[in-house]
């Protein structure tokens, strides 16, 4: 997951091939809640595993849950209606699915609760929720302002006489909370009424469902009045399996309708949810295919491929879709004419006001957007009017996700998305899933070079700047160390007689640079490669042509989505010459021997400052002077002594000219 402030997306040209979706949110969540009111163990097959749910989990680990994870499949010990703690603060994040839900069951179980979360979950009204159970004689109790969490729940008493009362054109989740726990109080028929019109109805849809895998009938009169019977009793099915997100394959059905393909004929291939699937958002399908794409599917598949092109304006109603409705929103920049969205009211009362945050963003982007309290219009965005533009994501995982999407568009114009990690709500993985189908031109890549001399602090800098960018990182200076290494395990002498196949061995090395530590496939060689032998051997190894060459191949594969940072002697005047931003970096001989001679004694070396000085002075007039990459700044590169800057000083520099260089827009970061 990136955890970045920001994460730069370079224009994207095509997509293709297969992505594996991680299990529904609201699949998850109800499965959880369900599996813990139920007599019985319940495994739980392809959890999501995110925020959303790791809330919900923790809460019912308080509530006395048995727990234990097997491999990927959770069993839950269920309570069989019966809390083991009657006392305890929870707290819900963000979490819609797990706050209402959770404050129903226990408002019936009774106890003394409180549930709290996050600024914004006290600004998403629960007040119809509240009302509903307080008719039945349940004892909530405001602790900030009327009609919002944070709540007090306190023992009910409880009167199950009349038929509840719910609003419906609100949000969904009301309903669903009471229809999981009342169940819980059913010693006689429970009537739900629905006043106004209940909206969101394919949620309804996925509750009743899962109610009857636990055991539960419950009785429906259209959509207005809903009957628990007599005597429901939870019980475990023993095992289920989680679906795959229908909201989260929306991106993906999307990047296969706007992205030209890799190779002719070629598709976006979604595995884990497909055209059966119970999320009433997969009927995101049929509004893709009104805008043009061709969508293929079965049970637990869906293919999409480009094939109408510009992309069809539609009006729709998206009450049947309103989480996946969000993609349309940025699908009609695309399209042949105006789209308008319809009946997506309960936006304003998401994680963010979700209309209100649409409009500004897409106008960010330099389209034109009309917005009601109830539905919004865009205008596509011809070739030409497309701006650059930082996308503030409202900590709001699907304004993140779908705001990807810009990065297609047809002028060439980078889109940075703020706060990336917010995906981590539903879908964690979803920026290195995004990268694993999507490719641009070489060039598209931005790298950012950091030549210098040794002990320069180059390196330090460059991994810091990688890490704040979220971008690749490589080392180069470990190149040749890495090589002599593998030689070596790989029972090849180094030496002219094998320099062709130390040569073939240096093309394919599978090198990472993660978290500090160098590897060389599964195995830390960080330590390895910093020995003295280690060094002498990489010298003997950068003498081979032939393996010189290899490792130019080598380091270009590093230039992979999102960008790359690279440090070395010859990064901007060899390996990337058409870098868009290169930094020389050196500091005196006298600073850099000083920090060498630091570095050697805090790892319990001895180390003489003198000698380390005139070794310095020495390596640099060798590496000026020799023949082939000598070491010198490229002609277009930013020159930084850092002799009397800190190193968090020192990367602020070189963000700060990246920044400047890319002049996307206004971002925390700068």
């Amino acid at each position: 997951m990136f955890s970045t402030e920001f994460l730069d997306l370079p224009p994207l040209a095509s997509a293709g091939g297969a992505v594996t979706l991680p299990g529904s949110k609201s699949i998850s969540n109800r499965v959880l809640l369900l599996a813990a009111l139920s007599a019985g163990t319940t495994r739980i097959h392809d959890l999501l595993d995110s925020d959303d749910t790791r809330v919900m989990l923790d809460a019912l680990r308080t509530l006395g849950c048995g727990l234990r994870q097997q491999g990927s499949v959770l069993e839950i010990d269920g309570l069989g209606g019966q809390l083991g703690q009657r006392q305890a603060k929870l707290f819900m994040g963000n979490a819609g699915t797990a706050m209402r839900p959770l404050t129903a069951a226990l408002a019936l179980l009774g106890g003394d609760f409180e549930l709290s979360g996050v600024k914004r979950m006290h600004e998403r009204p629960i007040g119809d929720l509240v009302d509903a159970l307080r008719q039945l004689g349940c004892q909530i109790d405001y602790t900030g302002n009327e009609g919002y969490p944070p709540l007090h729940i306190h023992p009910p008493k409880l009167q199950l006489d009349q038929p509840i009362p719910v609003r419906g054109d609100v949000s969904s989740q009301f309903l669903t909370a009471l229809l999981m726990a009342l169940p819980l109080a059913a010693t006689q028929d429970i009537v739900i009424e629905v006043v106004g019109e209940l909206i969101s109805k394919p949620y309804i849809e996925i509750t009743l469902n899962l109610l009857q895998r636990f055991g539960i009938q419950v009785r429906r009169e259209g959509w207005a009045r809903f009957t628990i019977p007599a005597g429901s009793r939870y019980q475990s099915p023993g095992d289920i399996h989680v679906e795959a997100d229908a909201s989260s394959a929306s991106y993906f059905v999307a990047l296969g309708a706007l992205a030209q393909p890799h190779q002719p004929g070629g598709k976006v291939r979604i595995q884990g949810v497909g055209l059966d699937s119970i999320q009433g958002d997969i009927r995101f399908v049929e509004a893709a295919r009104l805008m043009g794409a061709q969508v293929e599917g079965g049970a637990n598949w869906l293919e999409i491929s480009r094939q109408h092109w510009p992309l069809k304006g539609i009006d729709l109603d998206c009450n049947h879709i309103p989480d996946a409705a969000m993609t349309l929103a940025v699908m009609a920049l695309y399209a042949d004419g105006p789209t308008t969205l319809r009946n997506i009211a309960s936006w304003r009362v998401k994680e963010t006001d979700r209309i209100a945050a649409m409009a500004a963003e897409l106008g960010k982007l330099g389209a034109t957007v009309e917005e009601g309290p109830d539905w919004l219009r865009v205008h596509p965005l011809p070739a030409g009017q497309w701006r650059s533009a930082s996308i503030h994501t409202y900590d709001d995982h699907r304004v993140a996700m779908c705001f990807s999407l810009a990065a297609f568009n047809p002028d060439g114009v980078s889109v940075r998305i703020e706060d990336p990690k917010c995906v981590a709500k539903t879908f964690p993985d979803y920026f290195e899933a995004l990268f694993g189908l999507v490719s641009t031109p070489t060039q598209r890549i931005p790298v950012i070079c950091i030549d210098g001399p040794t002990a320069s602090g180059k390196g330090t800098v460059a991994a810091a700047v990688a890490a704040r960018l979220g971008y690749h990182f490589l080392d180069s200076g470990a190149m040749y160390r890495i090589t002599a290494l593998a030689a070596l395990r790989a029972g090849l002498a180094i030496s002219t007689e094998h320099e062709t196949a130390i040569a073939d061995l240096a093309r394919t090395l599978p090198v990472r640079f993660e978290d500090g530590k160098v590897w060389l496939g599964s195995d830390d060689v960080t330590e390895a490669i910093r020995t003295e032998e280690a060094g002498m051997n990489a010298s003997k190894v950068s003498a081979l042509p032939a393996v010189r060459l290899a490792l130019v191949d080598l380091q270009h594969s590093f230039r992979a989505l999102p960008g790359l940072v690279a440090d070395g002697r010859d990064m901007g005047t060899v390996i990337f010459p058409d870098a868009p931003y290169k930094l020389y970096m050196t500091a005196s001989a006298a600073c850099r021997a000083e920090r060498r001679y630091k570095q050697l004694i805090s790892k319990g070396i001895s180390a003489n400052l003198s000698e380390l000085r005139a070794d310095l002075e020495a390596r640099d007039a060798r590496d000026q002077n020799r023949a082939v990459a000598p070491l010198k700044p490229a002609p277009d590169a930013q020159l930084l002594d850092n002799s009397e800057l800190t190193i968090e000083e020192s990367v602020s520099q070189v963000l700060k000219g990246w920044l400047q260089r890319q002049a996307i827009g206004p971002t925390a970061a700068t």
